[in-house]
């Protein structure tokens, strides 16, 4: 998944390149700016999962940092609960919405490309996340005083 993540940043990244060069010669590459916002959902769906089970994303400890290591473990459970709990429903809301994008046959506007893929896609990652979650909720921690 990281890696897809990786192919679509690198293809955002190449494909706003050529698009910026080849307007200089009045001749843009059409539809860029359909398939970057694609590319960009992709890219923050299918990071979500590794960059949690990499703890990459940011903390703000300032507070939780003076709890006792048991509090730290309670705050730690509540808060991956809660965070499962959002994931399922962003990952139900998204499968929802790919399946009416499906129905009605919604397409990009200028490339015609079928948008169902995407939020099927970035429900899969919510629900790969909920696992990530619910595994670092239940894994030892190395030092129960920091996340």
């Amino acid at each position: 998944m990281y890696s897809v993540a990786g192919l679509a940043l690198s293809g955002m990244m190449f494909l706003t390149v050529a698009d910026v060069l080849l307007r200089a010669f009045r001749r843009p590459i059409v539809g860029t700016y359909e398939l970057v916002g694609l590319l960009g959902a992709v890219v923050i769906g299918f990071a979500i999962p590794q960059t949690s089970r990499l703890n990459g994303h940011v903390y703000m400890d300032f507070l939780t940092g003076k709890f006792s290591p048991q509090w730290s473990r309670i705050l730690h459970f509540i808060t991956r609960t809660i965070a499962i709990f959002v994931f399922v429903i962003i990952g139900w809301n998204l499968w929802l919405l790919g399946d009416d994008f499906k129905k009605m046959g919604e397409v990009t506007l200028t490339l015609q490309v079928p948008l169902y893929p995407i939020p099927y896609g970035i429900a899969v990652c919510c629900f790969i996340e909920c696992l990530v979650l619910f595994v670092d909720m239940l894994a030892p921690r190395k030092d129960d005083g920091e996340q």
